[in-house]
């Protein structure tokens, strides 16, 4: 097709024509809404490196999330900020930590809304690492039994869907076989399955208070250098029984997102991470940007790519674009 016989801009002249020839469709349905928990009361920290966003104790995060859902937003992800840390992460799987408090309340508040749990030991670990530390070396086996303790625990609490992301080899077969045994065979998992270390996590870590004490995460978060990896990892995930699979971050992997859509079978869920928000958000404030048309623009090139779900912190405010838009 060429110039004259084709000519691509006739679809292009209105609005309807637009409308009509649209390849991929943005929807409130497709965003899933981090939010971190601590303890206290009517608890509302700032985090200043993610406007809008903030530690929120667990009457504030029920009123958080209640609004989401009037929105329309299906999901909430939470992530801990626990009272106390030690080298067993010990608050990541105890009956009264702050996500299985969060999850409980939120079950009993708004038991129409999916609570899926984030399942690391990052936060609760005195040295900021997502498995346990023998020396200086994360053993990648002795950390299966706490992790899938953590899932347990969870699901106990009322979460709707567990989402392991220390990316710890086994994690998911492990997860898997606890919650079985113990009659939560309905729990999906939503794995991290393709989880690069990246440096656009760092608002996320000064929000989680979950930034290593030593050393970094590059022996078990994958090398962003690496693309064929990523369907290995992927693969394995799904082999162990994981339910959905996550690429993260998803801006700088937007090709990886593209690569596991096209060969894998299973739902893809992206995370656009605390960095990529950060980043607009500063922008926008210097008045450099228009921020709500990047961010539409940037949450459509995720769905583009092949995402089926998006976990944004942009969630809300695209949420009402997206009403007002209707």
């Amino acid at each position: 097709m060429i110039f004259p016989d084709y000519r691509p801009r006739r679809l292009r002249q209105n609005d309807a024509f637009r409308r009509m020839i649209r390849e991929t469709t943005l929807s409130v349905d497709d965003f899933i809404l981090p939010l971190f928990a601590i303890g206290g009361r009517n608890v509302k920290n700032p985090i200043l490196s993610m406007p809008g966003h903030y530690q929120l104790s667990v009457d504030n995060l029920v009123k958080t999330a209640k609004e989401a859902y009037k929105l329309g937003i299906p999901a909430v992800m939470l992530f801990g900020i626990p009272d106390k840390k030690d080298a067993l992460a010990t608050r990541a799987y105890s009956k009264d930590g702050i996500v299985q408090k969060a999850a409980k309340e939120l079950k009993n508040k708004l038991p129409e809304l999916l609570v899926i749990t984030d399942v690391c030991l990052c936060q609760y670990t005195d040295h900021g690492h997502c498995g346990i530390v023998e020396g200086q070396i994360i053993d990648n086996d002795a950390s299966l039994d706490l992790l899938a303790r953590a899932a347990l625990s969870h699901a106990k609490a009322g979460a709707g869907m567990v989402a392991p992301s220390d990316m710890m080899d086994g994690r998911v077969a492990e997860i898997r076989n606890v919650l079985d045994e113990n009659s939560f065979s309905h729990i999906p998992i939503m794995s991290y399955s393709a989880k690069y270390c990246s440096a656009y996590y760092g608002p996320f870590r000064q929000a989680a208070h979950s930034a290593p004490q030593f050393g970094d995460r590059r022996t078990y978060q994958m090398d962003p250098a690496n693309a064929q990896e990523a369907i290995r990892e992927v693969s394995m995930d799904v082999e162990e029984g994981a339910d959905i699979i996550m690429i993260k971050p998803a801006l700088p992997y937007l090709d990886i997102i593209c690569r596991v859509r096209q060969e894998i079978d299973l739902p893809v869920a992206a995370y656009n991470v605390s960095g990529e928000y950060a980043m607009i958000k500063a922008a926008e404030e210097k008045g450099w940007i228009d921020g709500e048309k990047v961010m539409m623009e940037t949450l459509m090139a995720i769905k583009r790519a092949g995402a089926d779900m998006i976990l944004t912190y942009f969630a809300a405010d695209a949420a009402k674009v997206l009403r007002d838009k209707r």
